[in-house]
């Protein structure tokens, strides 16, 4: 053992790699959660592109909103790759090993990918309540140049809130056990299993985390506050209808992240925290990236209609096409 601590510390860490625990519980059910999952996980992915692709195809999507829509869609699709395939192959052959430099990258790109799916989350609530409350203005504010700043500013925000900890955490002595009690590399698990000393790390990466998440909240509390108030007060029950119709899906999207969210990373240490943490996660990772593109498009006009252009252009290529090809 003393030989062991000797090594550990001259390396800085005598793990040389993890094992992702998975779901012992549900072992023999390996196959249909595979299953199960891929499906998702491709509908989740067809999803978001299929967002982009008609905002990016769409001259009439060219608009802030859709601009910051198809971001979200983006990072969201690269967020859900960060944890999903290592899932599926957990499902196909239990429990995974991966490599202490690659469990810490998963952990800093999914932490960092999530704080920025948040702040984007913010700048689409403060882009609706200048549509809604301050439309004169609106497209002054809201200029090409902002939009890329804006999108530019949430990613170097959750670069930087994220890096610091994981960093400082990797810097940390790992001298065993090494089975991480999750599906992926997330910090908590990764924390409990240092040998060094890891409260000062905690609590900056918790004051980080609830930085994030609160920042995050407050703005688009302010801007449904206001925005409830500007649509309460429309003269007709039809522009009151069309302005809450704009709001509604991102407010089921921004219910479904903070609660899941604030379950794994604010809530008080329970006994059962590690189990219902998975399952929260499995909310964060799988259910919620697959809901939000049918969340978007399904309530959303707009949407609907660049999806029926999008069809009928490709039903009139395809049928001059062949009678190009015909005799």
């Amino acid at each position: 053992m003393g030989m062991l601590m000797t090594e550990a510390t001259r390396n800085g860490t005598a793990i040389q790699e993890f094992v992702l625990e998975g779901f012992p519980a549900a072992e023999h059910l390996g196959i249909l959660l595979f299953l199960v999952h891929l499906l998702a996980y491709l509908s989740s992915l067809v999803g978001n592109m299929l967002i982009i692709a008609i905002t990016c195809e769409d001259h009439r999507l060219h608009t802030p909103m859709y601009f910051f829509l198809s971001t979200f869609s983006f990072v969201e699709c690269c967020f859900i790759s960060t944890v999903i395939p290592k899932l599926l192959v957990i499902f196909l052959s239990g429990s995974q090993r991966i490599s202490f430099g690659a469990c810490f990258t998963q952990a800093f790109v999914f932490l960092f990918l999530g704080a920025t799916v948040f702040f984007l989350l913010a700048v689409l609530s403060l882009d609706r309540y200048l549509a809604i409350c301050k439309p004169l203005h609106y497209h002054t504010i809201m200029s090409p140049r902002m939009c890329v700043f804006l999108v530019t500013v949430c990613l170097v925000l959750g670069f930087l809130f994220m890096a610091i900890p994981v960093v400082k955490l990797s810097r940390s002595l790992y001298c065993g056990p090494n089975v991480i009690p999750h599906f992926f590399c997330d910090f908590g698990p990764l924390a409990n299993l240092s040998c060094s000393e890891t409260r000062s790390i905690k609590m900056l990466f918790f004051n980080f985390a609830l930085i994030v998440l609160f920042t995050s909240l407050l703005i688009a509390v302010f801007a449904y506050s206001n925005i409830i108030v500007t649509i309460v007060r429309l003269p007709s029950a039809r522009e009151r209808q069309r302005a809450f119709s704009t709001c509604s899906s991102h407010l089921i999207v921004l219910s479904l992240m903070f609660g899941s969210c604030m379950f794994i990373y604010i809530k008080p240490k329970q006994t059962s925290r590690l189990d219902t943490n998975r399952e929260a996660a499995l909310v964060n990772t799988v259910l919620t990236p697959l809901l939000n593109p049918a969340i978007y498009t399904l309530r959303n006009k707009q949407v609907h209609q660049a999806l029926r252009d999008a069809l009928s252009r490709v039903k009139f290529h395809r049928y001059h096409g062949k009678n190009a090809l015909s005799p």
